[in-house]
């Protein structure tokens, strides 16, 4: 399924035209991918997009809180993954309620574990998705592109 998600937001992120459901399931099934796995995708984004228009996304947290993952989370997402969640809520990009936005998406792909490259996709659609709903994020959604197209770790100044 994750796989139809980064072909959905490769395709679409810069286009103001989305196909309606029907025609773009035709599309991705014409690419190969499985109609459980468009499927998928399809619940995930509008997971996504429902979620974007929370208000709590766009606050700015006021002081610092702990995040306590779960035997669940520990398992699904590699702790590479952990740590880059957390740096960019150390870098002030996402915070706490966008954070819990980015592990709730990553719990509920079906695969056995989140690797970093996969938590990468996920923080860029989610942050897109804040920015198509919210404030203007474009700064954050533009470190998070550079993050994840550039292999080389970032670093705080």
């Amino acid at each position: 399924m994750f796989e139809v998600l980064v072909y959905m937001f490769e395709n679409y992120i810069d286009t103001q035209f989305r196909p309606d459901d029907n025609t773009l399931s035709r599309e991705l099934s014409a690419a190969g991918f499985d109609e459980e796995d468009i499927n998928g995708a399809f619940h995930w984004f509008n997971q996504l997009e429902s979620s974007a228009k929370k208000p709590e996304l766009f606050t700015h947290a006021q002081h610092a809180n702990t995040r306590i993952f779960t035997e669940p989370e520990l398992k699904k997402i590699s702790g590479e993954s952990i740590g880059f969640i957390l740096f960019l809520v150390n870098a002030d990009i996402l915070n706490s309620a966008q954070r819990e936005l980015v592990i709730e998406l990553a719990m509920s792909l079906p695969q056995p574990e989140i690797s970093v490259e996969e938590m990468r996709w996920i923080v860029l659609m989610t942050t897109w998705g804040a920015s198509k709903t919210g404030p203007d994020k474009t700064k954050e959604y533009l470190f998070i592109e550079d993050v994840l197209l550039n292999k080389e770790k970032p670093t705080l100044h």
